[in-house]
C-alpha cells in the first residue's frame, strides 16, 4: 500500500466511522476501486482504528473527563449509572466479536453484494428515524442501552452503519437525538480497542509479511488521515443529528448501495 492509498483509506475510515454511511462498507468499496486489501493487513487496521478512538476522545473530552471523575468516586452517582449503561450496551458486540468474529469476517468474501444490500438497509433505518416522531424520554434507560447495543452488534455486517444503526435505534426508542449521538460515540471506544486487541492476538499467528508489509510512511499517513477526518466527522455528526439532517445520509446510502450492487453484477 502506497502512502496516497493509505491517505485515501485513512480518510474513508475516519469519515465513515462516525458519519452514518458504514466504514466497513466504504473500505470494501475503496479497496475494490484501488485494488488494495487493507482489511488483510493487521497493522494498518490497528493503526486506523486506534486513530478513530483518539478522535472520539478529543471531541468528547469534557464528557469523558466528567465520566472518569464521577466513576472513580466509587459512588452510585449519575456518572456511574451512565458508565454502567455503556458497559451493558457492549455485551452484544462483545459476544459477537469473541465468538463469531471469523464467521462475520467470512461475509467480506461476498464482496460488494453484501455491502450494497446492507447500505440499502442503513438507508431505510435512517429514513425511519427521520420521519418517526416517538415520545421523547428524559434519559437513556438500561433497556434502551441494551437494545442500542444489539443494533451495534448487528452492524458488524459490512455496509450496515454502526453509528447510523445505533443512533437511528435510539431515536426510534424515543431518546433525545443529542444524547443518543453522544452515547453512540462513547459506547464504541472500548469495542474498537477490543477489536484492535483481537487483531494483535491474531497477528502473533500471522506471517511477518502480512503484519508488517506496509511501509512506515503509509502507516503514519493513514493514522493522521483517520484521526483528522475522524475528529471532523465526529463533530459534524453531533451537529447533524441535532439538526435532524439524517435524511440526506439515507439518500446517499441508497445511491451508493445501488451503485455497489450494480457494480458487483456487471464487474
Amino acid at each position: 500500500m502506497s502512502w496516497w492509498e493509505a491517505l485515501i483509506m485513512g480518510i474513508v475510515q475516519g469519515l465513515a466511522e462516525y458519519l452514518p454511511i458504514s466504514s466497513s462498507g466504504h473500505l470494501e468499496i475503496a479497496s475494490a476501486i484501488l485494488g488494495v486489501q487493507s482489511e488483510e493487513n493487521l497493522t494498518f487496521s490497528i493503526v486506523v482504528h486506534t486513530a478513530t478512538v483518539l478522535s472520539t476522545i478529543v471531541v468528547l473530552w469534557k464528557e469523558v473527563a466528567i465520566l472518569f471523575k464521577g466513576f472513580f468516586q466509587f459512588k452510585w452517582n449519575d456518572q456511574t449509572k451512565y458508565v454502567s449503561k455503556i458497559v451493558l450496551s457492549m455485551i452484544p458486540i462483545g459476544i459477537v466479536g469473541v465468538l463469531f468474529k471469523k464467521q462475520v469476517e467470512a461475509l467480506f468474501g461476498d464482496g460488494l453484494v453484501v455491502v450494497g444490500c446492507c447500505l440499502l438497509v442503513t438507508s431505510m433505518l435512517l429514513a425511519f428515524a427521520y420521519y418517526a416522531k416517538p415520545r421523547q424520554k428524559t434519559n437513556i434507560s438500561y433497556l434502551d442501552a441494551f437494545i442500542i447495543g444489539l443494533a451495534q452488534a448487528v452492524a458488524v455486517l459490512p455496509g450496515l452503519s454502526r453509528s447510523g444503526s445505533t443512533i437511528a435505534t435510539g431515536i426510534l426508542l424515543g431518546d433525545k437525538k443529542e444524547e443518543v449521538a453522544k452515547f453512540s460515540f462513547l459506547m464504541v471506544i472500548i469495542p474498537i480497542l477490543g477489536e484492535s486487541f483481537l487483531d494483535i492476538i491474531k497477528g502473533f499467528g500471522s506471517s511477518a509479511e502480512q503484519v508488517t508489509s506496509i511501509p512506515t510512511l503509509s502507516l503514519v499517513v493513514g493514522f493522521f488521515a483517520a484521526f483528522i477526518s475522524g475528529t471532523l466527522a465526529c463533530s459534524w455528526m453531533l451537529k447533524i443529528v441535532k439538526n435532524s439532517k439524517l435524511i440526506y445520509f439515507a439518500i446517499y446510502c441508497a445511491i451508493i448501495g445501488a451503485i455497489a450492487l450494480i457494480y458487483s453484477l456487471i464487474g
